[in-house]
């Protein structure tokens, strides 16, 4: 049984998408993309800095434009199998939303879109950040996050905790981490999936409200609770939501297994899902599309895995 994870916020890195231009028509579907977002993706993807593309009205467009790409590149060669079942991980939703045929490319383009502008907005009004707790007993690090003030804004599995909050309270934690702990603060603009984002998800309600999605034609799994996602309405309202609230992805990897997935493909800029997929999901073969290098694996991941639905 196949998946398809589509990565979140921080998995960006320069010059990423340089490589996927040098596929067929890859350059004219990333130019449609740019239209649609309103950004240069193109060179934000090929020669801006890294300081340029953790901009939160950036970043979020430029990821799901990236995820988007690389699952055409997929079938360049020809049809491949269609996933079993798809999620992603916080922005990474949405290309999940499009990869499940909830929503189109353009439909995922444009709520990203104003979803990126609204978040950065919010996350402008003060300063705020997120820090990685890694390791450390589960209930230490709870109450160390509990004390600060912070929220566990993603819970990871796998040890790994995202503490969000605003500067001051993610400081102390660093000078007072868990025992046996790890604080790894993040390249991200802002405390999202928090109270922080309560002020952008009446503008992202909004732009929902213009779409109209479709029912799910791969089963698409909640950040939410990792439930296997009902309709296309109940798939949109739970982005809206998403936006302020936690990111279960413990809950989306127990759902995984609950559902038998052997094979998973984390499409572009693949690395981070995958990474957490070692721990989270033993036994289950995993492909990370980092460059079209490795379209082959992952072609073949999906050969033997897919299609078992």
């Amino acid at each position: 049984m196949l998946a398809l994870l589509c990565p979140g916020q921080g998995a960006q890195t320069p010059g990423m998408l340089s490589a996927w231009l040098e596929l067929p028509g890859l350059r004219d579907r990333l130019e449609n993309y740019a239209a649609v977002t309103e950004l240069d993706l193109l060179a934000l993807g090929t020669t801006a800095d890294a300081e340029t593309i953790r901009d939160t009205r950036v970043a979020q467009p430029l990821l799901v434009a990236a995820s988007l790409l690389s699952l055409h590149a997929l079938s360049l060669d020809g049809p491949v199998p269609a996933a079993d079942v798809t999620a992603g991980h916080s922005v990474g939703e949405l290309a999940a939303s499009a990869v499940a045929g909830v929503l189109t490319d353009d439909q995922a383009l444009v709520l990203v879109r104003e979803r990126g502008r609204a978040m950065a907005e919010a996350a402008a009004a003060r300063p705020t950040g997120m820090t990685a707790v890694v390791g450390g007993r589960p209930e230490e690090v709870d109450e160390a996050i509990a004390r600060h003030g912070l929220t566990a804004a993603n819970v990871n599995g796998g040890g790994q905790v995202v503490a969000a909050g605003t500067t001051e309270q993610l400081q102390a934690l660093a000078d007072e981490p868990p025992a046996r702990a790890r604080v790894i603060p993040l390249q991200v603009a802002g405390a999202f999936h928090t109270e922080h984002m309560a002020p952008a998800v009446e503008h992202v309600r909004g732009a929902a409200a213009k779409i109209a999605p479709a029912d799910p034609a791969v089963p698409l799994l909640s950040n939410a609770d990792g439930a296997v996602v009902a309709s296309g309405a109940d798939a949109l309202a739970r982005l809206v939501t998403q936006v302020a609230n936690p990111v279960r992805w413990d809950l989306c990897c127990e759902q995984l297994l609950a559902l038998g997935v052997t094979g998973v493909v984390e499409l572009c800029p693949g690395g981070v899902l995958t990474g957490l997929a070692r721990r989270t999901l033993p036994g289950v073969e995993t492909v990370a599309l980092k460059s079209p290098d490795d379209l082959p694996a992952a072609r073949e991941l999906m050969t033997r895995h897919g299609g078992t639905r």
